[in-house]
């Protein structure tokens, strides 16, 4: 696998495992989740399944989980 960066193509993370909640709906209106081999995690629109993904550390898609839990985002009317 070649350097990762934010922005990436998706399609340039070659035999990664691509994860999308099952809360999902049919319309594609989702993220899909790649643990990579560096430890960090690739995250992409599931819509544009080739297009850009954001790479993140363990402990920033950590902290984002542990908000979303604790309801830091609710005021987003989700």
């Amino acid at each position: 696998m070649h350097h990762t960066y934010n922005g990436m193509a998706a399609a340039d993370l070659q035999g990664v495992l691509w994860q999308k909640s099952r809360h999902s709906n049919s319309q594609g209106n989702c993220v899909e989740f790649a643990a990579l081999p560096d430890g960090s995690v690739a995250m992409r629109n599931s819509r544009f399944p080739d297009g850009p993904a954001l790479i993140y550390t363990r402990a920033e898609i950590a902290a984002l989980l542990l908000g979303a839990k604790d309801g830091e985002f609710d005021h987003l009317g989700l």
